[in-house]
């Protein structure tokens, strides 16, 4: 990028970071003081806190999806993976509070499990329990690529492959011979790192670090899509093959972000199971990686703030509608993604870029040209 066209995109950086503090100021300091000044209760500050948990979410598949074109249907193995780590930490940290006072979770002994399995032993440590949840989905990711994109998998083969991988991963999870509780999956947790769950001051800090941390994933997807290798992803997206014709490694890319999106999922299966108490293979197969798609879809792919808004803003809806009409929510979230399809493909984020262009249109009398709602670069 010329020097020439440096002056003019500087005020937009400042009016993005001025964006996102305050965003942070909202919500990783205002909705905690009103929750302890009694303006916002406890249960709707658990309720924002799931909302930006998957939020995080969100942001890595806008980042593999929006930004560099590959539609991955299994972004929810690697958000079980995380919810699972800490789920696993959770219960051993409440072993021997149960029900039969085992020093072995009470799922276990239901199926007459009376010793800690191998490889759960690792996860009474909680530096092992969040370390596991961010870095062994983006290793499980990396192994995919090497395998699928090295050998120039792409597109629809791609897609499909990921969600034959989250069905086998689904049906791996709801077998009792895993261990991992079955089709019940992990719950009844007490307490995490030694502070009870069921304290309000628990909740508002596991609340406060995932508004920190959400605006940290926020930043440093910014940071990617806005430097050199976001425009290398970018040019993945538009046209790959011509980038390989101009000598660029395309294959080491794709893991690279496709890692970086399962580390987020990873990081937000973490945050979600503390607060929402538990995690079922439910969460983890196809359709719960489809849902993953509309909210990115109905934001806006390739914005960044269209991933936030589509995961809230989705979620917000099925916590109100499925408590009315639960039986029509998976009609009513597919009716969602057919109008984005089929009325506004750039999402909600582009319906506000053309309202704006529309409203500039009428007060200057001229025509004025519609912004694509795509984040831009500095490199």
């Amino acid at each position: 990028m010329s020097a020439a066209l440096t002056p003019p995109l500087a005020p937009k950086r400042d009016r993005q970071l001025v964006l996102v503090a305050l965003f942070g100021a909202v919500f990783v300091v205002g909705l905690p003081v009103a929750n302890a000044l009694g303006f916002v209760s406890d249960y709707y500050l658990n309720l924002f806190a799931k909302y930006l948990a998957l939020a995080i979410l969100a942001l890595g598949m806008d980042l593999i999806w929006g930004y560099t074109g590959i539609l991955s249907l299994g972004q929810a193995i690697f958000f079980g993976m995380g919810a699972y780590s800490i789920g696993m930490h959770m219960m051993l940290e409440s072993s021997g509070k149960g029900v039969y006072g085992e020093p072995v979770p009470d799922f276990m002994i239901w199926n007459q499990v009376y010793q800690l399995p191998f490889f759960w032993k690792p996860y009474k440590y909680a530096v092992v329990a969040v370390a596991s949840a961010i870095l062994l989905p983006a290793l499980f990711a990396t192994v995919i690529g090497l395998l699928t994109f090295r050998r120039r998998l792409r597109g629809t083969y791609f897609a499909i492959l990921t969600q034959a991988i989250a069905f086998a991963v689904w049906l791996m999870v709801n077998r009792n011979e895993m261990k991992l509780g079955g089709t019940n999956g992990l719950t009844d947790f007490k307490s995490i790192l030694g502070f009870s769950l069921s304290s309000p001051a628990t909740l508002r800090a596991l609340y406060v670090a995932t508004a920190a941390l959400l605006v940290g994933a926020l930043l440093i997807s910014r940071a990617i899509v806005r430097s050199k290798t976001g425009l290398v992803l970018e040019a993945i997206r538009d046209n790959e093959r011509r980038l390989e014709f101009l000598g660029y490694n395309a294959a080491g890319f794709k893991i690279f972000v496709f890692a970086v999106s399962a580390a987020l999922a990873g990081l937000a299966g973490l945050l979600y199971a503390p607060q929402v108490g538990i995690i079922t293979p439910s969460q983890v197969g196809v359709l719960p990686s489809l849902e993953i798609v509309i909210w990115v879809a109905f934001g806006g792919r390739g914005t960044l703030w269209g991933a936030l808004l589509g995961a809230i803003s989705v979620n917000w809806l099925r916590s109100v509608l499925t408590g009315t009409y639960p039986r029509l929510w998976p009609i009513i979230l597919g009716g969602l993604f057919m109008a984005v399809i089929m009325l506004f493909p750039t999402g909600l984020v582009g319906l506000a870029a053309r309202a704006r262009a529309l409203v500039g249109r009428r007060r200057t009398g001229g025509p004025a040209a519609v912004a694509a709602p795509v984040e831009e670069h500095t490199a």
